[in-house]
């Protein structure tokens, strides 16, 4: 292997160890500096500042990661065939590490990184509003608000229960799914139903 391929993955590894230590450091203190995200990852603010040369760019960077593993997962079960309700219960139990793992995005989102989050996110808007849409058109969902802003209303539900989750689990999957399910629309038998044993 060459110098310059191992310079490379070795800056790689340092940039994914920054976004990995930003996402926790952030969940802890939305609020946290460059500095402190730093010396988390055991690395210089300069090594940060090289990868990321401004805040908003370490933040897009982490919603870029985001919206990437979340339109791979909707993509994935939409493409079951399923029905609109059975294939939001499988985007949830697939999303929930994800909803986990990202979480600070809400608190990042409400704050003055709210634009710029918002308009990456526009890709996971349209596939949750075409899921959301099919359902509408199959009378799985309630049509009582249209399918972009529905969606939105149960996406937003479903990150709402991972950022208040608490650590002895009182809440979870099962909760964020049943909860979205009902506000698209879902009669709570079915809800439970679909949900079946999920932890």
């Amino acid at each position: 292997m060459s110098t310059e391929s191992s310079r490379v993955r070795s800056m790689n590894e340092t940039r994914d160890r920054i976004l990995d230590v930003a996402l926790d450091v952030l969940g802890e203190n939305p609020d946290a500096g460059m500095g402190e995200i730093a010396s988390a990852a055991g690395v210089v603010r300069r090594t940060v500042y090289d990868h990321f040369p401004s805040r908003l760019d370490l933040v897009r960077t982490l919603t870029e990661r985001a919206v990437t593993e979340m339109t791979a997962v909707l993509n994935e079960v939409n493409a079951s065939g399923a029905e609109a309700d059975a294939t939001w219960v499988e985007f949830i139990a697939r999303l929930w590490p994800v909803a986990h793992r990202y979480r600070v995005l809400l608190a990042l989102r409400r704050g003055e990184y709210g634009e710029a989050i918002h308009g990456l996110l526009g890709p996971v808007d349209e596939l949750l509003a075409d899921l959301v849409k099919r359902g509408q058109d199959t009378e799985v969902f309630a049509q009582h608000l249209p399918a972009g802003l529905l969606g939105q209303v149960a996406y937003g539900v479903v990150f709402a229960i991972a950022d208040s989750d608490l650590p002895n689990g009182t809440f979870g999957a099962r909760a964020a799914t049943i909860t979205s399910l009902l506000m698209l629309g879902v009669p709570e038998t079915r809800a439970i139903a679909l949900v079946g044993d999920q932890p």
